[in-house]
């Protein structure tokens, strides 16, 4: 029998980004973009032992910001 490969997300949950365009259909979902910015955004803002975790992850705070508004979305 044939071996078959298995693919942990099916392609029709986390679409390919698309490129600007005014149609609300084909824009992906804000949880299939961003995930590497986002994880690193996670994980800084949990493991922080600063007093005001959200001033000390302002860079990796911004780096997720920039790449969901480069997806057309407003965080």
């Amino acid at each position: 029998m044939s071996s078959s490969q298995q693919t942990s997300i099916p392609a029709e949950s986390c679409p390919a980004p698309a490129i600007a365009t005014s149609d609300a259909a084909s824009k992906p979902k804000p949880c299939c973009v961003c995930t590497q910015e986002k994880s690193k955004r996670d994980e800084c803002m949990l493991f922080s032992n600063a007093a005001d975790p959200a001033a000390d992850c302002k860079s990796t705070i911004d780096q997720y910001r920039t790449c969901m508004a480069g997806f057309g979305f407003k965080v």
